[in-house]
């Protein structure tokens, strides 16, 4: 449901800044790899070339090999952080927007049968997640929704499998449902408890496999 660049959220829509939370707790975790790779392959190098020996040693190369690993997880994480950083999620009368900063998509409300809220359980805290359950098909594979989209028994014998589901921010909560219920009251599922661990995570595999087939088809 790619959207026209001049299409955007109303200016009244409630917008939750997803982006920020997230690049506030991977940008120190970034950093703090960083600078365990740099230590980790200057202590490589330091075996290999400071011991005098003619041959290279097997643990230097070994320390070599790690840090600069570490380092290239760091830099994509940070990267990764960085690039996210406006990443944001709009409520208005037309649907939830959700944007990364550079593009944006909508589910509109038309094409929902339903929207819920589900929590569970995670240490002392509870996670949330908005329940998006299509009226029918849906694109599993959108290039902006693709991440929320989860394949599961769905909420209803009536609905497929496949919907969307969205992480709610720590301290969003009230937002985000206050929102939902005052422009589509009559879609609310509730709220519904469900299984520790119950946000899972993208197809990323089954996607990657799903668009290179689409593009050598092509």
């Amino acid at each position: 449901m790619s959207t026209p660049h001049d299409h955007a959220p109303t200016p009244t829509a409630t917008v939750i800044r997803t982006g920020q939370r997230s690049a506030a707790k991977a940008l120190p975790l970034g950093i703090v790899l960083t600078v365990v790779g740099l230590l980790v392959m200057l202590g490589g190098v330091a075996i290999t070339f400071g011991l005098g020996e003619d041959d290279p040693s097997p643990k230097g190369v070994v320390g070599i090999v790690m840090g600069l690993l570490i380092l290239f997880i760091s830099v994509t994480s940070l990267i990764s952080a960085w690039v996210s950083r406006r990443s944001t999620v709009s409520i208005d009368r037309t649907g939830l927007w959700v944007s990364d900063g550079k593009v944006r998509d909508v589910v509109p409300w038309h094409t929902l049968a339903g929207v819920g809220l589900h929590w569970s359980k995670l240490g002392r805290t509870k996670v949330y997640s908005v329940e998006l359950c299509p009226s029918g098909p849906i694109d599993r594979d959108d290039p902006v929704l693709w991440p929320l989209v989860r394949d599961e028994e769905p909420l209803h014998p009536d609905l497929p499998r496949l919907r969307y589901r969205l992480p709610v921010p720590p301290g969003s909560r009230e937002a985000v449902v206050t929102a939902i219920q005052s422009y589509v009251p009559h879609l609310w599922l509730g709220e519904a408890e469900r299984e520790s661990g119950h946000i899972g995570a993208p197809d990323r595999k089954g996607h990657r496999e799903r668009t290179r087939t689409r593009g050598q088809s092509r």
